[in-house]
């Protein structure tokens, strides 16, 4: 999963861990070129559209509000525009399959095994800290295993889905 943020440069393509309900960036890279990323986690303040934000151990309270894949994050006095860029889940499709790009929680599977897909058709939904991730078809072809169904949980890596041609 690749974001961008408007006023800064690139495609940041985070690398995430998911421990006692709080989120840590473990790597990051802009388009494509490994950065130094200082100690970041965040965590669910409680209320809705809030998150505690805490970077190299200093705390920030942050409000988020969310329209399409056009998330708007409100901390230290600036409002930032952050943008999904789902890509097919390219960077979690591996010799066919697609696995999970972080743990969660599986809240809506799209299809069964036999059915044809196309490329960027809307396979599965995942949930992880109150955010929704779409899985999406990186190519077209036929759905030859589910690995979870609604409801289940699956940790960061497992198979979802296995597409053959």
């Amino acid at each position: 999963m690749e974001w961008s943020v408007s006023d800064g440069p690139g495609r940041y393509k985070p690398t995430l861990q998911e421990r006692d309900g709080s989120v840590s960036a473990t790597s990051m890279t802009i388009d494509g070129k490994d950065v130094e990323l200082p100690q970041v986690s965040v965590e669910s303040e409680g209320k809705p559209g809030r998150a505690i934000v805490t970077i190299e151990g200093s705390s920030r309270l942050a409000h988020v509000a969310r329209s399409g894949d056009t998330w708007w994050v409100h901390i230290d006095g600036r409002a930032h525009e952050v943008t999904l860029h789902e890509q097919g889940s390219s960077s979690s499709a591996d010799e066919g399959g697609l696995k999970a790009p972080m743990p969660g929680t599986v809240l809506e599977v799209l299809v069964k095994v036999g059915q044809r897909v196309r490329e960027g058709q809307h396979l599965m939904t995942l949930e992880a800290m109150k955010m929704e991730h779409k899985v999406l078809a990186p190519r077209a072809g036929e759905i030859t295993s589910v690995g979870y169904s609604e409801g289940e949980r699956v940790d960061m890596g497992a198979p979802l889905v296995d597409i053959s041609d």
